[in-house]
């Protein structure tokens, strides 16, 4: 399987050089995701609605691929605060509860002062995953 692109349309992958989610081979990596709705280029100002859109935006990028939410193997939350990360327990668990990835939390500043939580993850397509 060759490798594949895919973009969410962000102006912020144009004007940086990257890719919202790659395929290559068996595996979809998805990073720089956050909390923006690209479609209008807003981003609302609360971290778990920032990290519902966040998934959603996986989300967008793993169908697209070819993959879901369920099918990833490894997540990545960066947040700029600490404290902001057990509120957004209840939409992370609403949406891996049951697959459980490998995951960790990490403490950074974003690109854009109105981020508060980044997320990458990885995925397997589907058809290569054992039951």
């Amino acid at each position: 399987m060759a490798r594949r692109l895919i973009s969410s349309g962000s102006e912020f992958e144009e004007r940086i050089g990257y890719s919202r989610a790659v395929v290559d081979g068996d595996w979809v990596f998805v990073a720089g995701t956050t909390g923006f709705d690209y479609d209008a280029m807003t981003i609302c100002d609360d971290v778990t609605e920032q990290c519902a859109q966040t998934l959603k935006n996986i989300a967008q990028a793993l169908s697209e691929a070819g993959s879901s939410l369920a099918d990833v193997v490894r997540a990545t939350y960066i947040l700029p605060r600490r404290e902001d990360f057990e509120p957004c327990w209840p939409v992370l668990r609403a949406h891996f509860g049951s697959t459980r990835p490998a995951s960790t939390m990490f403490v950074a500043d974003l690109a854009d002062p109105r981020m508060k939580i980044e997320i990458e993850v990885t995925a397997r397509l589907p058809e290569h995953l054992s039951v």
